[in-house]
């Protein structure tokens, strides 16, 4: 009997080394990596400059907690905030945490004016975490059942529905900021019309509310640029990144600018572990290698080259609803549950997710060669076909 908690169900595939934007079990068996652990390891597996940078720390100095100065730390906040246009860091161990801080700031940001309870704007089929909190902003009532009672302060309205933001606005007069994904990832890869931030933007301007926007999945490169507002020519007020950041080293980060970068003061957050030197270290090599490597260019080209090779190859297949995406964010709908093409993927040699049932969500590495894009691409379709 397992001494772990069931949280995962039954797991059939041990993976034990991984090189580049490959993996192998533990009978030998290799695959390529079309989903790098949920949108992770952008840098692919066992990447040298981060191999390095690990190595060299961890033989330095490990943790200290935030009672002191860590350099690291502010290194990889000084990096942080030159890709971001942002203005301050708070660093976390996950993604939910980051989202916590988020929703803390927008919480004291509303106190700190004399609103009384109040209230972000969430988005149906939103996913922000497995916390309370973080569950009870997230849109998908399958995860949230069991826990009730959920937390209070959130006001759901459709993703994608501008004219639902206003109207919730004008119905409530204790909203005091928006928090949304660029790109719902969990929610089926769901890409919004062009100008949604733009217009989010101007109406968290005209009511004084905070855009808080959930980047955990679309940061540190994934859509193409840096963080996926950046295709918008715009700044949030308060963006929260995880995943990829580390590379695989948990870490999470909430960064805010202008009103909300100064809405925490000493004692109204805090975290043991959050930015500790090996964390940062991580980062730190992350976004060197990004930039010394051009990997955010090599994304969005890489991301057309597929999105394009799959609407080719899948032309006219009765099986498929839509084929969407923003650089190495991939989903492909199809009109039917298909929980199956996971482990017919990993039968093929190819470690795929399906989400929001019916759509295969494809986060390759950003190391991914042409051949391998190719590879990506034919046993993809051939997955497809054969469904």
């Amino acid at each position: 009997m397992s001494t772990l908690m069931n949280t995962y169900g039954t797991r059939t595939l041990t993976l034990t080394k991984g090189e580049g934007s490959r993996v192998w079990d533990d009978s030998g068996k290799s695959y390529l990596d079309a989903i790098s652990g949920i949108a992770v390891c952008g840098l692919g597996h066992a990447h040298p400059a981060l191999t390095k940078a690990l190595s060299e720390q961890a033989a330095t100095l490990l943790h200290v907690s935030n009672l002191y100065n860590i350099p690291q730390q502010q290194r990889l906040a000084d990096l942080l905030i030159q890709v971001s246009g942002m203005e301050k860091v708070f660093f976390s161990n996950s993604g939910a945490e980051a989202n916590e801080a988020a929703i803390k700031i927008a919480r004291k940001y509303g106190n700190d004016k004399g609103v009384k309870n109040p209230s972000i704007i969430v988005m149906a089929n939103s996913f922000h975490g497995r916390t309370l909190a973080t569950l009870s902003a997230t849109g998908n009532a399958k995860v949230q059942i069991g826990f009730e009672p959920l937390v209070e302060g959130f006001i759901r309205v459709p993703y994608d529905d501008v004219a639902a933001v206003k109207s919730a606005i004008a119905e409530h007069n204790n909203i005091v900021a928006i928090l949304v994904e660029p790109v719902q990832g969990e929610g089926g890869v769901r890409v919004p019309a062009a100008d949604y931030l733009n217009q989010l933007r101007a109406i968290a301007d005209q009511h004084e509310l905070l855009l808080m926007l959930d980047e955990i999945q679309t940061g540190n490169g994934r859509t193409g640029t840096y963080f996926a507002y950046q295709h918008n020519g715009l700044l949030p007020d308060v963006v929260t990144t995880a995943k990829g950041l580390g590379n695989g080293m948990p870490m999470g980060a909430c960064l805010a600018r202008g009103k909300a970068a100064e809405v925490l003061q000493p004692g109204n957050h805090g975290t043991t572990f959050g930015g500790n030197p090996l964390a940062c270290s991580a980062g730190i090599a992350v976004i060197e290698t990004l930039q010394s490597s051009n990997l955010i260019a090599r994304v969005k080209v890489l991301g057309d080259k597929l999105l394009a090779d799959f609407k080719t190859a899948l032309a006219g297949n009765p099986k498929v609803v839509d084929i969407r995406g923003k650089g190495l964010m991939i989903g492909i709908e199809l009109n039917a549950p298909a929980p199956d093409l996971v482990q017919k993927g990993r039968d093929l040699g190819i470690l795929i997710n399906v989400t929001a049932v019916n759509t295969i969500r494809l986060l390759p590495t950003f190391i991914l060669t042409d051949a391998e894009a190719d590879e990506l691409v034919s046993k993809v379709v051939q997955l497809v076909n054969e469904f």
